[in-house]
């Protein structure tokens, strides 16, 4: 298969990643098995899916995943009254009241950056 490190490719991998100073873990990557160093930069690095593995405990895991699906949701429903807000805001003629609306869409988005910002942050 066209675009597959053979076996001797990929312990030549892991050689090349031991001789620049990356240490054998006892982990093992949860995508294909193999095994995890630690590069000298402290990252988590997997030689056969060249990809950067990020370990958590299960408890910690599942609090993270809690929280990015409410994080996604909150931004979800901003979006949605910022889009319901801009309707009425298009035919809205009174000042005063488009005043308002342009003041909670202001809310709405300084809301929705700081969700962003702590969905960056994780």
């Amino acid at each position: 298969m066209a675009g597959e490190a053979s076996s001797s490719d990929k312990v030549k991998l892991m050689a090349d990643l031991l001789r620049s100073g990356a240490v054998l873990t006892d982990l093992s990557c949860p995508a294909c098995a193999s095994p995890l160093f630690r590069l000298r930069s402290g990252e988590i690095w997997c030689a056969q899916c060249q990809k950067k593995v990020v370990i958590v405990k299960e408890e910690e895991e599942a609090k993270e995943v809690e929280t990015l699906a409410t994080l996604s949701q909150t931004e979800t429903t901003i979006m949605m009254k910022i889009w319901e807000i801009n309707e009425r805001l298009r035919t809205e003629d009174d000042p005063e009241e488009i005043q308002r609306l342009s003041e909670v869409i202001r809310v709405l988005l300084e809301n929705l950056e700081r969700i962003r910002r702590i969905g960056k942050r994780r």
